[in-house]
C-alpha cells in the first residue's frame, strides 16, 4: 500500500499533467473560473516527472518555458510548521540551494484535506535571487512561506495561491 501522501503526489501530477478523469473529480466543488483553469490544463498539459530522492524533490512539471520542481505537502490542518520536523526543514533548505545553483523556483504544493472547491495552493521557498524570463513571472506571483522569527518555514494555507489562479495565470501569460 502506498504511503498517505503518495495520493495527493499522484493527484498532482494527473492534474498537471491534464488527465481528464482527475481534472473532472477535482472540479466537481469548484467556481467557474477554477473549473475553466482546471480544465484549461487539458489541451495544454505539463510533462510531469516523479522524482526519486531525498532532494525534497516529489514532481518536477515541464511546459513550454516554465519549469519548476515541487514538493509536495498534505494536512487536514490548516497550518504547516515545519519547525517540528527536522527533515522537513533539511529537505525544504536542499531544494532551495539546488533551485539556487540552477536558476529554478522551488514550488511546495499544500492539499488541505476535506475542503470544498481548490483544495491545492502554492508556496514558493523565499530565495534572495530575481529570476528571469517566465520563471520571474512565476516568482512574483507565487507567494513565499512564511518564516518564523526562529527561521523556520510555515505554510498557511490560506495564504498560498491557489492552484487552479496559477494555472489561470500561465494560460494567460500565453508562454
Amino acid at each position: 500500500m502506498a504511503p498517505p501522501g503518495d495520493i495527493y503526489e499522484r493527484e498532482l501530477k494527473s492534474l498537471l499533467s491534464g488527465e481528464e478523469k482527475t481534472i473532472v473529480k477535482m472540479v466537481k466543488t469548484c467556481s467557474e473560473s477554477e473549473r475553466a483553469s482546471y480544465e484549461s490544463v487539458i489541451g495544454r498539459p505539463f510533462v510531469v516527472v516523479r522524482a526519486a530522492g531525498s532532494l525534497g524533490i516529489d514532481l518536477v512539471a515541464l511546459r513550454g518555458d516554465f519549469s519548476f520542481p515541487i514538493e509536495v505537502k498534505s494536512s487536514s490542518e490548516d497550518t504547516i510548521h515545519f519547525s517540528r520536523s527536522a527533515r522537513m526543514t533539511e529537505q525544504a533548505d536542499a531544494l532551495r540551494e539546488e533551485c539556487r545553483r540552477s536558476g529554478l523556483l522551488p514550488l511546495y504544493a499544500y492539499r488541505l484535506k476535506r475542503v470544498r472547491g481548490d483544495p491545492w495552493r502554492i508556496f514558493s521557498i523565499p530565495i534572495d535571487e530575481e529570476l528571469k524570463g517566465a520563471l520571474g513571472l512565476l516568482q512574483r506571483r507565487v507567494p513565499p512561506m512564511d518564516v518564523s522569527g526562529n527561521g523556520n518555514y510555515i505554510m498557511r494555507w490560506e495564504s498560498g495561491i491557489k492552484l487552479s489562479e496559477l494555472l489561470g495565470f500561465m494560460e494567460f501569460c500565453g508562454e
